[in-house]
């Protein structure tokens, strides 16, 4: 971590019967004034992966002059579905209520996440359904980083992360398949998406993401989708992926949360 960087680490969000849950916030030490946040979400299939996960990231847009947080949640062998989501909704809310004591403008929140994290993020922007520490209202950007969007499909259903995120078959219980699903959420006036996913990914198809880009162009949701030919899942890890991500997640963020002076 530089030394123009401020961290506040392990901040209480939520308590649960498990484990307390907390969060993360990063920022310039001559931080002043209030500027967008921008949360980002481990991935780890649900069960695993630490909030600590996306260091890399945090640093480089708090360095940029946001603040950056991230948050901790259940674990699929903590508790099941909706856990996870209901935990980094609360998160987000927490942000919301508190974020001014930490400089954030709370009217200019993106959530980022990747994998199982990307798919928690849509679920925070797509859906007020799971809001049990109070209403966040709208987010103003999503980040989809290889997410799963679509919980109902074959390949989904063979993946034994996915029973175990949701703690049953798919046979006894279809609907909740479908109710952890983003696809199911998505309306018209819902936040704009930016969408990176490698066409080789064997974790999660690259299919899932051509189905959001459809949903999303066809009820008129701002998003911008880059398919990126002959990269497989967590390509971000590559240097040249990671910098070409940070570079277009930088204008998205430009465009959707910009800062006051802009």
């Amino acid at each position: 971590i530089p030394p123009s960087i401020e961290v506040i680490s392990d901040i209480p969000f939520k308590e649960t019967s498990s484990r307390p849950l907390k969060l993360d916030i990063f920022r310039k030490k001559d931080h002043s004034g209030f500027v967008p946040t921008l949360i980002f979400i481990h991935g780890g299939s649900w069960k695993y992966g630490e909030k600590e996960d996306y260091l890399f990231y945090l640093i480089e847009f708090a360095k940029k002059g946001y603040v950056t947080a991230t948050l901790s949640y259940r674990l699929s062998s903590e508790a099941k579905f909706p856990a996870a989501v209901e935990d980094v909704t609360c998160g987000v809310q927490w942000i919301k209520q508190n974020g001014g004591d930490y400089g954030i403008d709370t009217n200019k929140v993106v959530v980022i996440g990747g994998s199982a994290g990307a798919h928690l993020a849509m679920m925070i922007g797509y859906t007020n359904a799971y809001e049990t520490c109070g209403s966040i209202g709208k987010v103003q950007g999503i980040v989809n980083i290889y997410g799963p969007v679509d919980l109902t499909t074959d390949f989904a259903l063979s993946n034994s992360a996915l029973t175990e995120f949701i703690g049953i078959d798919y046979a006894q219980n279809p609907t909740l398949f479908q109710d952890a699903s983003p696809l199911s959420y998505i309306s018209g006036d819902d936040p704009p998406t930016i969408t990176f996913h490698g066409t080789i990914d064997k974790i999660v198809p690259i299919s899932q993401a051509d189905t959001l880009d459809q949903r999303l162009k066809r009820l008129g949701v701002s998003h911008e989708y880059h398919r990126l030919k002959g990269w497989p899942h967590t390509m971000d890890l590559a240097v040249p992926v990671n910098e070409y991500m940070q570079f277009y997640m930088a204008k998205f963020f430009e465009k959707v949360v910009p800062f006051n002076n802009e």
